[in-house]
């Protein structure tokens, strides 16, 4: 929590070697800023803790900028205005949009977006109603495409983007697998996701599970992992399946990169991957937004949140998403909730 009139902010202190520790950050403080014209300050409240944040550590260019040393840790958040510079906003108003572990942002109005009040808990903004579900909604619609009678997967199915994709995939008539870690994550991908069936991919024979849950070969894949789940699931594409490659999760904290598959099969199977960034079309959070609102409202749309209290607890937070340790969409609370 903030000491009053005082900004708390994680920052990049060294470069992570392998998984990141606390030791790689450092607390800053400094004053509540004032807001210039056509700005907004903002308290947050919520703070998503997102798989990508691990490549923007690396000092290599990825599609995102990388974080100096001393800057603020980027990470998009929920928060209140406190004070502003802009019309548009008030004080009190809640909004999506500003960014940085940090207790305070200071935004231009241009990069908010006011949170409509009580259409949804403020959490869900950073989670299915936010990036992730937008990026599962773009994946799903756009390039796996699944239809009634085929089978689609998905790995890291409990987690805030494999958990809505399985989800939309059911919604268009596909038998659904997931691959998730532990036995108590499967059975919730199975018994409140409805998905019909979902691998541990921590079992003994990952290929044999796999292929007992996909009689039929499979005919669409959601990629958010990589590694063992990604050969695994390869070896069972059908003709002209559809890959869309989404994360790779099992090797963001490799300090060299594994040797790639040989794909060769993606000829002769005339398979299709591709992969994306949710961001190249901004406007697929808008169109997410609103058709998913009114699902999450009535209940036939299924989300779970890991929440991690106070900003200073961050750090481990993303260690722990690498690894795997959060269920479901994992958020930092960093002040209350009104």
């Amino acid at each position: 929590m903030s000491t009053e009139g005082l900004r708390r902010s994680v920052v990049l202190k060294r470069r992570p070697s392998g998984e990141p520790s606390k030791a790689d950050f450092d607390i800053r403080e400094d004053a509540i800023p004032h807001p210039q014209a056509g700005e907004v300050v903002t308290r947050t409240i919520w703070l998503s803790i997102d798989p990508y944040m691990r490549g923007r550590l690396r000092e290599e260019q990825t599609y995102a900028v990388a974080i100096q040393i001393g800057e603020v840790i980027t990470g998009e958040t929920v928060g209140e205005v406190v004070s502003s510079a802009d019309p548009d906003f008030q004080p009190g108003d809640l909004v999506v949009g500003a960014r940085g572990w940090q207790t305070h942002s200071v935004s231009t109005g241009r990069q908010l977006v006011k949170i409509k009040k009580g259409a949804a808990p403020l959490s869900a903004y950073l989670g299915v109603l936010g990036m992730p579900g937008a990026t599962a909604y773009a994946g799903v619609t756009e390039i796996c495409k699944p239809k009634a009678g085929e089978t689609f997967v998905v790995s890291a199915a409990s987690g805030a983007v494999g958990s809505i994709a399985g989800q939309l995939a059911r919604r268009a008539g596909a038998r659904v697998v997931g691959v998730a870690g532990g036995p108590d994550k499967c059975l919730w991908v199975q018994d409140s996701l409805g998905f019909d069936d979902c691998v541990d991919h921590r079992s003994l024979d990952l290929r044999q599970e796999l292929k007992a849950a996909c009689p039929n070969g499979i005919d669409a894949y959601f990629e958010n992992v990589g590694g063992a789940v990604q050969q695994a699931v390869f070896d069972n594409l059908n003709s002209f399946a559809r890959v869309a490659m989404c994360g790779m999760v099992s090797q963001y904290n490799a300090r060299t990169m594994p040797p790639g598959p040989n794909l060769g099969f993606v000829i002769g199977k005339r398979v299709l991957i591709q992969g994306f960034i949710v961001s190249d079309r901004p406007e697929r959070l808008t169109e997410w937004r609103a058709i998913a609102e009114p699902l999450v409202a009535g209940g036939s749309l299924v989300y779970r949140e890991d929440v991690v209290d106070g900003l200073e607890n961050a750090p481990e937070a993303l260690s722990g998403i690498l690894t795997g340790q959060n269920f479901g969409k994992l958020l930092v609370k960093v002040s209350a909730d009104p």
